[in-house]
């Protein structure tokens, strides 16, 4: 083994390749990636390095990550030992399979604490609420009392909160280098400081945060928010991708005025200054502008029904707002262009739409989303009657 630190990858996918093996990289660790799929494995191990093409505008930066091998999860036996020998560890797997790497993760830790090794924090980047909650309880439901203590003691289960967009690789790019990644510049990786067990690893771009529940929100109500009524406004503008619909004035101006409420509501929520949440909003809109994501209208504006429901990326900030005495009137008008997406091949957004033309836009309100309150649905309904119908920043001074 090498004399370097090892960092251990549990998922080498998109954001185990294309995010958290540069971070290791970058941070001076060996990393080795454990996948359930042995081919791709074994690719790894027969380069020790892959490519990661940056996107910045209308060209793509290369950065070779190397230091890197990997293990097949099959070999389990392989897996607890480089488990047990990690200097820190980090998954990405999805979140519905992290029941099936419990076992693995606790044959390393047994391992661990046979020999008394160094605490163990391992950062969990998957997209489910309490994921650190979720895999430390699956864990140590299997352990017995004296292991409990003890991973108490020595083992951080880190929520970590994902920002970095993935774009599909082109075809050109996969069909000479199968192991290439593209990711979007912005790289930093904000995690629950509180979780963390012993010294903080020395990660690049790693950023220890608390309240942690700020960034868990502002992923939410804020990138997943923005990016979803920049689709939404897309669609009723009848643009393809992202990028051209963040370039239209009116829908930028709606999505920044979206994000400016969404930061006074966070700001007051956590009881912080809105600075940075302001300059978070900005960074955000320059992110959308860069074409080679390739992020369609479709893509991003899929299964309303599930974008609508009531603690969600839209329905969920109109509420923090109300709590809040924010008023969320940019928000709405993302609201209101949502009951109009109707994407083909997308069952979920034909349901809500359809809904929404047979029985009104009151009755989708509260059938999605549970909001019944009269203001925000008398003003929903009338920005959803003239989307499309009146220019786009008459919506913005529609009167009360």
């Amino acid at each position: 083994m090498s004399e370097k630190k090892m960092a251990v990858m549990y998922g080498a996918g998109g954001i185990g390749r294309g995010f958290l093996g540069q971070l290791f990289y970058l941070s001076g660790y060996d990393t080795v990636f454990i996948d359930a799929k042995e081919q791709l494995a074994a690719e790894i191990n027969r380069c020790g390095q892959y490519p990661i093409y940056i996107t910045n505008g209308d060209r793509y930066e290369p950065f070779i990550v190397s230091n890197v091998s990997a293990v097949a999860a099959s070999r389990t036996s392989d897996v607890a030992k480089k488990i047990s020998e990690a200097y820190v560890m980090a998954t990405a797997v999805g979140a519905n399979y992290l029941k099936h790497i419990a076992s693995d993760i606790i044959a390393g830790l047994r391992m661990r604490m046979v020999r008394d090794a160094e605490p163990l924090n391992i950062i969990i980047c998957e997209n489910i609420i309490d994921a650190d909650v979720y895999l430390r309880t699956i864990v140590c439901e299997q352990l017995n009392e004296a292991e409990k203590a003890w991973c108490q003691k020595n083992v951080g289960f880190v929520e970590a909160s994902i920002g970095r967009m993935i774009p599909a690789v082109p075809e050109h790019i996969k069909t000479v280098e199968p192991l290439a990644v593209c990711v979007e510049p912005y790289s930093t990786l904000p995690v629950n400081k509180k979780a963390i067990v012993g010294e903080t690893p020395d990660i690049y771009n790693l950023l220890p945060s608390e309240p942690f529940q700020l960034y868990v929100r502002r992923k939410l109500y804020m990138h997943y928010m923005s990016h979803a009524i920049t689709a939404y406004l897309g669609a009723i503008y009848n643009y393809k991708y992202i990028y051209e619909a963040s370039g239209d004035f009116g829908i930028r101006f709606v999505t920044l005025g979206a994000l400016t409420e969404a930061s006074n509501a966070l700001a007051r929520e956590f009881r912080i200054d809105n600075y940075t949440l302001l300059q978070y909003s900005f960074d955000l809109l320059s992110r959308f502008d860069n074409r080679l994501l390739g992020d369609t209208i479709a893509r991003v504006g899929r299964d309303t029904a599930r974008k609508l429901s009531a603690d969600d990326r839209i329905c969920g900030l109109i509420r923090l707002c109300h709590k809040n005495s924010v008023t969320p009137h940019y928000v709405m008008i993302g609201l209101a262009a949502a009951l109009h997406f109707n994407c083909e091949g997308d069952e979920s957004s034909r349901e809500v739409y359809e809904f929404t033309r047979s029985n009104g836009v009151r009755a989708a309100l509260a059938h999605y989303s549970g909001i019944t309150d009269p203001a925000i649905c008398e003003r929903t309904e009338r920005l959803y009657n003239m989307l499309g119908k009146a220019p786009l920043l008459d919506l913005i001074n529609l009167p009360d």
